[in-house]
């Protein structure tokens, strides 16, 4: 028998869990940013009990990020004037947890659409994705101060690194880290729905250590459409494949790549499309594989979840769909 886990308001305009599961964070339209946590974590109880709720901006909080556990407990919003601030819960004086301000980033020309946080070697990595197609890349400079940051790049979606985009207008992005957390170098993928085509495919970043820049690596997406407007990208566990796994959701449905481990002579990857998956009806919003990279979660405008795996044959299939509750 289905069991509420927890109430949220009618204000509520998104969530996130955090790493382990057992804390959620939802962000609210008047800009309040609440806590809930498992009361036990060892017990069978699925029940969540509010621990924070604290004024974050004026503006709503359209989006949440957890950072990496192994920098503590702490989360970015993204408000919908396009500014983002990252919260950590520390302990002063002997009090009581409580959430402080950690870093307020914002610019003045464009606003933040995305923002999504990843290890590597080096330390731990941002990367925002702005409105005029912009992208830009910080590194936190000592693990223990999360207000430390500082820009190590900025690019745009582009293959073709000679080319300027200017003018252009994306109203979302979608970023996802690979997340092997392995010797070799960071890499994401991210893509854009705006009004220059240029910018929208979904494009795999990937760090160049030897001369200490991000390059493409690859393009997922057909010739016929580069210029598709993507919803959502989502890149996969991988545990034994000899290839990735990248999920990209467009008005076509959502396709599903296959990445070469071993670039060629230019140093880009080989790229497969072996799926593509319609069953939504209108936009994809969100999607997220499971722990093992083998099922596919997606939800959209029409409200549903639905779950996608491939068979031992290789073809892949919806294997549930959940319709919510009133």
């Amino acid at each position: 028998m289905e069991k509420a886990m927890a109430t949220l308001g009618k204000g509520t305009l998104c969530s996130a869990w955090n790493y382990s599961a057992n804390r959620l964070a939802t962000g609210s339209a008047d800009g309040t940013l609440l806590i809930f946590d498992s009361p036990d974590p060892s017990s069978s109880s699925t029940s969540l009990t509010r621990t924070s709720n604290f004024k974050v901006h004026e503006a709503a909080i359209i989006k949440i990020v957890w950072v990496p556990p192994e920098y503590g407990d702490s989360v970015a919003c993204i408000c919908s004037d396009g500014t983002s601030s990252l919260w950590e819960e520390v302990v002063e004086d002997a009090q009581p947890l409580q959430w402080k301000l950690c870093k307020h980033f914002k610019c003045n020309s464009s606003q933040i659409l995305d923002i999504q946080f990843g290890n590597s070697s080096s330390g731990l990595k941002m990367i925002a994705a702005f409105s005029d197609g912009h992208i830009k890349v910080y590194e936190l400079m000592d693990p223990l101060d999360l207000k430390s940051w500082q820009l190590q790049a900025e690019f745009q979606n582009v293959i073709d690194s000679i080319s300027t985009v200017r003018k252009a207008f994306c109203s979302s992005a979608s970023i996802s880290w690979n997340p092997h957390r392995g010797e070799q170098q960071p890499s994401f993928v991210l893509a854009f729905s705006s009004n220059t085509p240029q910018l929208n495919s979904a494009k795999v970043w990937e760090f160049d250590q030897a001369h200490q820049r991000w390059l493409p690596v690859a393009e997922l997406a057909l010739t016929a459409d580069k210029g598709d407007e993507v919803y959502a990208v989502a890149w996969a566990q991988n545990i034994g494949r000899p290839y990735e796994v990248i999920a990209v959701a467009t008005q076509k449905g959502i396709a599903i790549w296959r990445l070469g481990l071993s670039p060629d002579t230019d140093g880009r990857l080989s790229t497969e499309r072996v799926a593509l998956l319609s069953g939504h009806n209108g936009e994809v919003w969100e999607m997220e594989w499971d722990m093992g990279g083998m099922t596919l979660a997606s939800t959209g405008k029409d409200g549903m979840v639905r779950l996608w795996q491939s068979n031992l044959n290789g073809v892949w299939h919806q294997h549930a769909t959940f319709e919510p509750t009133s």
